[in-house]
């Protein structure tokens, strides 16, 4: 987060009427929620997670077992349990 000096960008209308409210204090403004970006959106970090777990889904429908999968993929046994017994979400964040 960057710092930017409020008369370099806002009316001095707009800065007097934010006064009344703060004063000589750092306030931080956040993104209209249309600008949010979900996590490994812009990195792919979140397309590569999908698809890793989708192979894991398909290779416990296989028949590999939880704890191979665990070793195979450097996970926990309780993590590669979240990712089998859990619905693929990954749809409803795109």
């Amino acid at each position: 987060m960057k710092y930017t000096n409020a008369k370099k960008i806002l009316p001095e209308k707009l800065i007097i009427e934010i006064q009344q409210y703060v004063q000589g204090e750092t306030i931080y403004i956040p993104k209209q929620k249309k600008e949010y970006k979900h996590w490994g959106s812009l990195s792919g970090g979140r397309q590569w997670l999908d698809r890793r777990n989708a192979a894991i889904r398909q290779a416990f429908k296989s028949n590999s077992s939880i704890e191979q999968l665990a070793k195979d993929y450097f996970l926990s046994i309780e993590t590669i349990k979240k990712i089998v017994y859990s619905e693929n979400k990954s749809s409803e964040r795109h």
